[in-house]
Order: structure tokens, then C-alpha cells, then sequence
């Protein structure tokens, strides 16, 4: 699969601006600032295909991105306290929208921060997508951050976590490109079974 045949698709602000599903989506999800626009543009092998932001809670659209087998989706990052009421309000209504439409959900790759416990609100989310039957796997960003001793703990720490419920984490870095090879494998295998 030619991860660099990507092209910004659109930005859907309302449900409403969903484009109709049809191609396999490959879902990009996590908190404000966990890296979504870095993994996606280390995927792409482009600087700025995903506009990283310095603040977070920024991206309030869907953005979709076009790849010749299947649709990156990128989600608004949730858990920003800054962002009013309202605008939490329209997050979660659009984000809600878009999954429960009949959409080919191919992937949905749930970011976590490597260096910190999964949040609140990220164990709400895995607990969304292992009630809704989602598949997906966990991705946990910035792992260049933590020297080899926080990296077993932090290792350790959500092997203890996703133990239980069976679920697979993989450690990952947009500066060393760590991870990254295995993430391209999930997606084209999720493509495959999906197309």
C-alpha cells in the first residue's frame, strides 16, 4: 500500500458534512496533543499534511484524508479543559454522529501518551470501542521521550491495563520512527480484510 498517494480529502465541522462511506476508514483517535497529525504525517512521509497544532484542542473538524485503497480519519482530540462547554458539546455530538453511522470502520487506531496512565477520558473511549465491537488497536505516542527504564515501566504499566480485555499496544515515535513499520502492517491488514 503507497502510504504517500494521500491527499487531504475535506474538514466535516457538522454530521451533516460527512462524506458518504466507501472506502474501509482507518480512525485516528486520542486526546488533544497526543500526536494524531504527527503519526499521520510520519505515514504519509510529509511535514505538514496533518497541520500539527501548539494548542491543543484545535482541530474541532473530521478531517478525511483520500489514499487510493481506503480514508484516514482523523477525530477533533477530546479532554482539552480549555474548550467551553458548547464546543465539547458539538465535539462529542459530531463524533457520536460519525460513528453511529453505517460507516466501514476498517481500524480505529486509539492514541495514548506513552509516558502517562491512560486518562479518564481514554479509558472511556477503549471502553466505547470495545462495547460498540470497533476494531482497534492502541497506539502509544512519544515513546522517544522515556529512557529504556521508564520505557519497561511504562511498558509494564499498560501490559497491566489492556491485560484483561486482551488488547494490543504498540509503542511509537514520530521522531525515530519507532513503531512505524507496524503500524503500516495493521492498517494494510485491516485494509485487506475490509476492501
Amino acid at each position: 500500500m503507497n502510504f504517500q498517494k494521500i491527499e487531504f480529502e475535506l474538514a466535516a465541522g457538522k454530521e451533516d458534512q460527512l462524506p458518504e462511506s466507501s472506502f474501509p476508514e482507518i480512525v485516528f483517535c486520542g486526546k488533544s496533543n497526543v500526536g494524531k497529525s504527527s503519526l499521520i504525517n510520519k505515514l504519509a512521509n510529509r511535514k505538514a499534511l496533518a497541520r500539527v497544532s501548539a494548542t491543543p484542542g484545535k482541530t474541532a473538524t473530521i478531517n478525511f484524508y483520500r489514499l487510493p485503497d481506503c480514508r484516514f480519519v482523523d477525530l477533533p482530540g477530546y479532554g482539552y479543559a480549555k474548550v467551553s462547554r458548547a464546543e465539547k458539546e458539538r465535539w462529542a455530538n459530531l463524533v457520536e454522529g460519525y460513528f453511529a453511522q453505517q460507516r466501514k470502520i476498517a481500524l480505529v487506531i486509539q492514541l495514548l501518551d506513552m509516558r502517562h496512565e491512560p486518562t479518564q477520558d481514554d479509558i472511556s473511549m477503549i471502553n466505547f470501542l470495545l462495547e460498540t465491537g470497533h476494531p482497534f488497536v492502541v497506539v502509544c505516542t512519544k515513546s522517544d521521550k522515556l529512557n529504556k527504564t521508564q520505557s519497561t515501566a511504562q511498558k509494564a504499566l499498560f501490559t497491566e491495563v489492556f491485560q484483561e480485555a486482551e488488547i494490543n499496544f504498540y509503542p511509537f515515535s514520530a521522531v525515530s520512527g519507532v513503531g512505524l513499520e507496524q503500524v503500516k502492517e495493521l492498517i494494510e491488514q485491516a485494509v485487506v480484510q475490509n476492501g
